[in-house]
């Protein structure tokens, strides 16, 4: 059965949502140890935020689907929770 263009956008929403509840966790843990990395976790949150944001707007303009945003976001969350297990397990 073909899926329609907005169920898609609308699954890819939902894994971006699961995915980033993830990383969300992951980064709370980090900052919840404090220190110098927490500090640091934070910088980088609030300026991948802005970047994503401005981003996203400029590839909106240039014509991307929503879907194909929803991808890059995914990208994005999928790579920080790589890097936050990868230095999670360094520290145990």
């Amino acid at each position: 059965m073909q899926r329609f263009k907005g169920q898609q956008v609308f699954n890819s929403l939902m894994k971006l949502a699961v995915d980033a509840s993830h990383v969300v966790g992951l980064r709370m843990m980090k900052l919840v140890r404090g220190g110098k990395q927490a500090r640091r976790e934070a910088e980088l949150m609030v300026t991948e935020k802005i970047d994503a944001a401005f981003e996203a707007g400029t590839r909106l303009l240039a014509g991307a689907s929503g879907d194909e945003i929803v991808r890059r976001y995914r990208r994005r969350v999928a790579a920080n929770a790589k890097r936050l297990k990868r230095t999670r397990r360094r520290r145990k």
